[in-house]
């Protein structure tokens, strides 16, 4: 494989929306989100009133490429190699020693699964993306409160926590102003949505006016997918691209065959009859990739288009596109900018234009870094018996060199490159770091005893 990816050479630029085009305030809307669930799981489900209430640094536990074991109520923090690297009961970290006695420094018994990013299964749930995380906060102070009251050694609590997604986020939720969350951004976009930087959006008309085709392939549906991109883009959002997806339902847009999963059309936002083949650019529901990449021969007039996808979800945007469409794939890793450390004490002083692109205040508030569970990318490994400590990377991160073509902190970070803009892709005779741009995480840079890793 070559060592160079470029723009100029892809023929198809697709994009996820929420939060890959669309950037969210995190800490609010990460509030949003655990409110959301937490009163459905209280109101309906019975749960503790405690669980409404929530300390200011308590979204500290919140990491990406957190794996929640259900039947122990344990979180795992997994390296490359499916060993567990810290874990916690609940919220409580677990000793080195409770992890011994339980994991053993052996394979995790689920990991070939997990590694097959297979994340629907009443035994474990992958964490990967920031719509999840909050979640994650909220089932490990289920399991505190269940030990507090109940003393339970097995959990079945799951099914509680995913009803009380389905409750928000359902198709329907939007229009029937059901749920916490939907009816919150809908009055206050402001609080939760960063608008698309405008150096931004002239990449994007620069990509069309270059002749790429650009794509938009959401999970979200329509009319939230409208709100979005209105608040965040504009009015004219859909003159940027030439096909718009929503309610993709991601990974099976990329997995599932046309017959189970074909296009339809919409009208008024409501799915109309299913189409038994993808004729012209529009906008559509569901869907898939196969029906989808016969479309994009026809207009591109090649029988083999070259397609990027952005996204910030390795289980439903990353490693589907790449394992089942073999597309080239741009990971969006907000990671990449908490893994700076600390803010400059000047960075008060500056004018906003020179701070950190895009995340303006975020920087001060790096949601994305977590003090319990360590750096994203990398952790030390306790030697047995006296033996030196070793590091080792994390399974994320093996994951983004495995299946990304290039990692980036945002769409922003490469807006002002030239198209023809050459960037060294993640490959196999390359070293672990080749990917990342700007910069690769700190760390992974050697000899640097990395702050995030205390």
């Amino acid at each position: 494989m070559q060592q160079h990816f470029s723009l100029a050479e892809c023929d198809v630029v697709g994009f996820d929306l929420d939060h890959t085009l669309c950037r969210y305030h995190l800490p609010q809307s990460a509030r949003l989100i655990y409110d959301s669930f937490a009163q459905y799981l209280v109101t309906e489900k019975g749960y503790d009133e405690d669980l409404l209430t929530l300390a200011p640094d308590s979204l500290d536990f919140c990491c990406k490429g957190l794996v929640l074991d259900i039947e122990e109520g344990n979180f795992l923090k997994l390296a490359e190699d499916g060993t567990v690297l810290r874990a916690s009961h609940g919220t409580k970290s677990m000793t080195f020693e409770e992890i011994l006695e339980m994991y053993g420094r052996k394979e995790w018994k689920h990991f070939n699964t997990v590694s097959g990013m297979v994340s629907r299964t009443a035994k474990y749930y992958l964490y990967d993306n920031y719509f999840d995380l909050p979640g994650a906060l909220l089932c490990a102070r289920v399991v505190d409160s269940l030990d507090q009251h109940d003393g339970q050694k097995k959990y079945d609590f799951w099914k509680d926590m995913v009803a009380a997604i389905q409750h928000n986020y359902k198709i329907s939720a939007f229009k029937e102003d059901c749920g916490m969350y939907f009816p919150e951004v809908k009055n206050h976009p402001d609080k939760y949505l960063q608008r698309c930087p405008e150096s931004v959006k002239k990449w994007l008309k620069q990509l069309k006016n270059a002749g790429k085709i650009l794509l938009l392939i959401t999970s979200s549906h329509s009319d939230y997918c409208r709100l979005l991109c209105e608040h965040v883009l504009g009015n004219d959002f859909e003159e940027y691209f030439d096909i718009l997806i929503t309610n993709a339902l991601k990974p099976g847009f990329f997995s599932h065959t046309p017959n189970q999963r074909p296009f339809r059309t919409l009208e008024n936002d409501e799915e109309q009859e299913a189409l038994l083949s993808l004729d012209k650019p529009g906008w559509y529901s569901q869907g898939n990739a196969i029906q989808l990449y016969d479309l994009l021969k026809k207009m591109t007039g090649k029988l083999d288009p070259k397609v990027v996808y952005f996204g910030d979800s390795m289980h439903s945007d990353i490693f589907p596109a790449r394992h089942y469409s073999n597309w080239e794939t741009v990971f969006i890793l907000e990671e990449l900018l908490g893994d700076k450390g600390t803010v400059p004490a000047n960075a008060e002083s500056e004018p906003l234009e020179k701070k950190g692109k895009y995340e303006g205040d975020q920087l001060k508030v790096p949601y994305f870094v977590s003090k319990q569970w360590g750096s994203f990318f990398m952790d030390r490994l306790p030697g047995l018996e006296n033996a030196e400590e070793t590091l080792v990377h994390t399974w994320s991160c093996k994951c983004i060199s495995t299946y990304s073509t290039i990692a980036i902190p945002s769409l922003e970070a490469i807006a002002d490159l030239p198209l023809d803009y050459r960037f060294t892709r993640f490959s196999s005779n390359s070293s672990a770091t080749a990917g990342y741009y700007p910069s690769p995480p700190r760390a992974l840079l050697p000899n640097e005893d990395s702050v995030m890793m205390k």
